[in-house]
């Protein structure tokens, strides 16, 4: 072995040895130092009622039944700090004209946070509860990103419960689409008990969580989103979703054949640019099937309502006013 082979191995071993003694320092810190039972306000200044504990296990969900008409269900994304904050703005400007919704899905929220399987089953038969219990008539579903792909599933299973669906920015519309999916042996090793909850603490710093946002607003995110997604991660079993997550349980490679494609009720899509998805198949759904149409929110990156909130809602309001002329 040569002299400089050894210096190289020394260095390495030096390396290793640092990175260990690293890992295992962020471990105690983690388990020791970062509070993991912040107060938790409201995600949104409405009334919250509690129900479900089946599959899906105990939700809630923020509620405004003050106007009158069709409901509209407010679906947030999944994502390491998810939370109904994210669908404030769609709250806020809803409420009073018609009775709306706002669900905290599995593993998020005031609803459960078990260490449990987070799949789109549970996310699909959350949103089903939510239909059957809470809801009198049909409903109007609006969904940020993944969250789409389990209200296109509600919408599927349950048509006489959806009467249309509003995608902001959905997935499964890209060209990897069959590659996304459950990876079993990324979640054994995300959610391995010695240093998942240190591994979740690393993506919900402050500093991370507002990189995460800044990849989602065309400009600055907004800081009450980025306040509240800090606090929402440190409660009990806040990892469990997110790493989940991170795994793929919760998407489906089959989507957009097995399910957006055999959809009957209107669909309107609302997108622009989004570094975390992509829309590579929404012309040829569009051009295959009439139930489907699109409108570009420009600029923004994912979350149309808050960058651009009048062309959001403008879009919305037409949508759903052609839904009522077209009844009368």
């Amino acid at each position: 072995m040569t002299r400089w082979s050894k210096r190289a191995g020394m260095a390495l071993g030096s390396l290793a040895g640092g990175a260990a003694l690293a890992a295992g320092g962020w471990i105690a810190y983690s388990r020791l130092a970062i509070d993991h039972h912040l107060p938790l306000p409201p995600a949104l200044d409405a009334e919250r009622e509690r129900f479900g504990g089946g599959f899906a296990g105990s939700l809630h969900a923020y509620v405004d039944r003050s106007g009158a008409g069709v409901p509209l269900v407010l679906l947030h994304s999944i994502n390491a700090a998810a939370s109904a904050y994210e669908v404030r703005p769609l709250f806020e400007r809803f409420r009073g004209r018609r009775p709306v919704y706002a669900l905290e899905l599995p593993g998020f929220g005031f609803s459960e946070r078990a260490n449990r399987p987070y799949t789109a089953r549970v996310y699909t038969n959350a949103i089903i509860d939510l239909l059957e219990t809470r809801l009198d008539g049909p409903a109007d579903l609006l969904a940020l990103s993944l969250s789409g792909e389990f209200a296109a599933r509600a919408a599927l299973e349950r048509p006489a419960r959806v009467r249309s669906l509003a995608l902001l920015s959905p997935t499964g519309l890209g060209p990897d689409q069959a590659r996304r999916g459950p990876n079993e042996r990324v979640h054994r090793l995300l959610s391995f008990p010695l240093w998942s909850q240190a591994l979740y603490d690393l993506l919900v710093t402050r500093r991370s969580i507002r990189s995460f946002l800044r990849q989602s607003f065309y400009g600055e995110p907004d800081d009450g989103l980025v306040a509240y997604s800090y606090l929402t991660a440190h409660q009990p079993g806040a990892r469990f979703a997110p790493l989940a997550f991170l795994s793929g349980r919760p998407f489906s490679p089959d989507i957009r054949q097995a399910v957006y494609e055999k959809l009957t009720q209107p669909v309107l899509v609302l997108y622009d640019q989004d570094p975390y998805t992509r829309f590579d198949a929404l012309p040829d759904l569009l051009m295959q099937h009439d139930n489907w149409q699109a409108q570009r929110i420009i600029p923004s990156r994912g979350l149309p309502h808050f960058d651009q909130p009048e062309q959001t809602f403008q879009a919305l309001e037409a949508f759903w006013q052609g839904l009522e002329n077209g009844a009368s």
